[in-house]
């Protein structure tokens, strides 16, 4: 299990009775993301998505409150739909120590509603299936 500060709390956020904290459900998803700082573009891969926000890997740590522009090819049941927007890091993570990877979160605050739309309804055929 991954935790957060060397305990064994996991990392996904548990509110008052181990209930998700979450407003907005999220799905697991497994591809690549551009993630665009100032230093130039890099390659991540995600973890999981929202309508709010995404967690991804990278190899490098990225600074608490940065603005960042992210774009992916969203699954959808004709083909894909690329999403871009921006967002900023809420949390940086190491995955282990040793270990030069990093669990990134970004709260998307710059998305076009349509995208988020396709994001929640990724969201839910997730948790149907």
């Amino acid at each position: 299990m991954v935790t957060r500060n060397g305990m064994n709390e996991p990392l996904a956020r548990r509110g008052e009775g181990g209930a998700e904290r979450r407003k907005h459900p999220r799905a697991g998803a497994d591809w690549p993301l551009e993630v665009a700082l100032e230093s130039g573009t890099h390659r991540a891969r995600l973890r999981d998505v929202s309508r709010a926000g995404l967690c991804f890997f990278m190899e490098e740590p990225i600074p608490m409150m940065t603005v960042l522009r992210i774009g992916l090819d969203l699954p959808v049941p004709h083909g894909v739909r690329r999403i871009q927007g921006s967002g900023a890091v809420v949390r940086c993570e190491p995955i282990s120590a040793g270990v030069h990877h990093y669990e990134i979160a970004v709260f998307l605050h710059d998305l076009p509603e349509a995208d988020r739309d396709a994001l929640d309804a990724h969201a839910s055929r997730s948790a149907a299936s």
